[in-house]
């Protein structure tokens, strides 16, 4: 496990978990339209920032139409698994400046606080809150 995980998942059982799922779509709206303005800045100066920052913005709004949460468009994977693809996410956010090749520019450090944010908002998410009404709400029905 890289170092990376580790903090992760240290940091991901301290935060407290108190992200809904109405939040976290709007969060993630927000995270994937930043992504986007980013790469429209970013085009005429450094071309493989802009990619990777509508790479980034792509997968996060499509992680977040594809799932079932509200602001969620098709509703085709679980609000858990939302929340491994978020992880995944993180991982990929970071990597794009050394693996596109510009860590060394200015438009890295854009990278890495984008990294840093979405890691807090993926550690302070609650992906088990809709499980728990769902499996709240059938047991009233039986009581």
């Amino acid at each position: 496990m890289s170092l990376f995980s580790t903090g992760m998942n240290l940091m991901s059982k301290r935060l407290p978990k108190v992200i809904d799922p109405k939040t976290h779509a709007v969060i993630d709206y927000g995270i994937a339209g930043l992504f986007l303005i980013a790469g429209a800045i970013y085009w005429k100066r450094n071309k493989r920032a802009a990619v990777s920052a509508f790479i980034c913005g792509g997968a996060t709004a499509m992680n977040a139409m594809l799932t079932d949460y509200p602001g969620g468009v098709w509703k085709e994977m679980s609000y858990q698994t939302h929340g491994k693809v978020d992880a995944g996410l993180v991982g990929a956010t970071g990597s794009m400046p050394r693996l596109m090749d510009f860590d060394d520019d200015d438009e890295a450090r854009f990278f890495k606080m984008q990294t840093m944010v979405q890691a807090t908002v993926t550690a302070m998410t609650d992906f088990d809150a809709l499980g728990k009404s769902a499996r709240s709400l059938r047991a009233d029905d039986v009581a």
